[in-house]
């Protein structure tokens, strides 16, 4: 997709929803700045090869929490410049900007603006050519209807950091109001904050104007905006603290270590000396069977991060798969957020696959079942709140293994809004030698079948 912003500046989205990012190519026809790319260079090189423009510098909003940075990979490749906050520490050469810096790149000229809050050191980049209103690229700063969580760096610093994003927030809307927002996180990820609500679409274009229309920051005093926002917070993925001192160190300029061919009896040990063994296949192939002891994360644009928050790092992983053309983008989503060099295994036909459990519908679960049946709801904690079953317990799915002990006794019944989450819930239980029942269904068939749903936070 390319928006042409003004006369000169063209701007080309790459969206990344495996990491609920974007990444973004700004150019003038000839040269350009890339901001914010992910690991995998090949998504940003194409796009400059069809945009038939030369990558003249590469940027860093932050240091990102979330994903393995490109950029200095990137930068060095193609002979530019790498820019990142001068007050960074690093372990690696970089151009150290700070504010009111004015960054050439063609004939374009990218100032720099500091937007403390996502960070400590987070910058925006606004490029401009010409007398025109340009593009800002906001980073975790000022997000579609929200900004980024203030609690990555330290939780102590989330409620000065949540003050500090208000002041950058309201910096940034000073700026002409057709100036148009391009924002690295709010597309699922979980660098955004859960306060606001983008409704925005790919091909969307957002203005400055627009958000100072519609972003909370723009309609709430600094303090009650910050306690607002950080009460707002949901959990934080178990990978995120390994990503800042990997991106410090510059471990995105290195190739993802190669994965490695697993036979079926080192498949076999694996599973019985508890590593993880992650089948990729459809949830409900899993489900009407599958290898004793395997658990279930159906390779989707959650996949990564699902893996990256159940596994604990560092552990071993072997992936399981009877098509090989899903090992590629799932060996591909895991790098990006700094696992690599896991085991891979192709099932073959004749596998036994002995294990199993039951999938039902919202349907199925109106009709009479047995009295010790436990209804657990995996969802997030928001979730909830909004509305959920009478009696049920409430486990995010993050949290399953911990808790599984504590379940009552009986038939779980497991759910989540769509059936993935549960999917990978009910395989954690299974594996624990629960009985399981995933519910694979849509969340909305609860009232259109008028079964019943409370508010009543003291039941969790």
């Amino acid at each position: 997709m390319e928006v042409t912003v003004g006369v000169v500046v063209r701007v080309v989205t790459l969206t990344v929803p495996e990491l609920g990012n974007r990444c973004y190519l700004a150019h003038d026809g000839s040269r350009a700045l890339v901001v914010d790319p992910p690991r995998d260079l090949a998504l940003v090189e194409r796009a400059a090869e069809l945009a038939g423009v030369e990558i003249a510098a590469v940027a860093d909003t932050h240091v990102h929490h979330d994903y393995v940075s490109g950029a200095l990979a990137l930068a060095r490749r193609h002979g530019a410049d790498y820019l990142l906050s001068a007050d960074e520490r690093v372990e690696f050469e970089r151009v150290g900007v700070r504010h009111g810096d004015l960054v050439p790149v063609g004939g374009l000229e990218v100032r720099v603006l500091a937007t403390p809050g996502h960070t400590r050191h987070h910058q925006s980049f606004l490029v401009c050519g010409g007398e025109r209103p340009g593009a800002l690229f906001s980073g975790g700063g000022l997000l579609h209807g929200s900004v980024g969580r203030t609690d990555l760096v330290h939780p102590r610093l989330a409620l000065d950091l949540a003050r500090a994003q208000w002041g950058s927030a309201r910096l940034l809307g000073d700026l002409d109001p057709r100036t148009a927002l391009h924002p690295t996180h709010g597309f699922g990820s979980f660098c955004a904050s859960a306060t606001g609500n983008d409704d925005t679409q790919d091909g969307d274009t957002v203005t400055i104007g627009d958000e100072t229309s519609r972003n909370p920051a723009y309609s709430t005093d600094r303090d009650r905006y910050a306690r607002d926002l950080v009460a707002g917070y949901g959990p934080v993925p178990a990978y995120f603290p390994h990503l800042d001192p990997l991106n410090r160190a510059g471990a995105g300029r290195a190739e993802p270590r190669p994965a490695r061919p697993a036979t079926a009896e080192e498949v076999a040990d694996a599973i019985l000396r508890g590593s993880w063994v992650v089948d990729v296949r459809g949830h409900d192939e899993f489900a009407d069977g599958h290898l004793a002891g395997s658990v279930s994360v159906e390779y989707s644009a959650q996949f990564a991060t699902y893996v990256g928050w159940l596994v604990p790092w560092q552990d071993d992983i072997v992936l399981l798969t009877d098509s090989p053309r899903l090992l590629q983008p799932a060996l591909r989503d895991l790098a990006r957020i700094g696992i690599d060099g896991v085991g891979t295994h192709v099932l073959p036909r004749e596998t036994p696959l002995a294990a199993t459990y039951r999938r039902a519908t919202w349907a199925d679960f109106r009709s009479p079942t047995a009295d010790q049946r436990v209804v657990v709801d995996v969802r997030q904690r928001d979730e909830w709140e909004d509305g959920h079953l009478p009696g049920a317990v409430h486990v995010p799915v993050h949290d399953v293994e911990v808790v599984a002990a504590s379940l009552p006794a009986g038939e779980l019944w497991v759910h989540c809004r769509s059936g993935y989450r549960a999917g990978i819930a009910a395989s954690l239980l299974h594996r624990l030698g629960r009985a399981v029942v995933q519910v694979d269904d849509a969340w909305e068939q609860v009232a259109e079948l008028g079964i019943p749903t409370t508010t009543d936070h003291l039941a969790a």
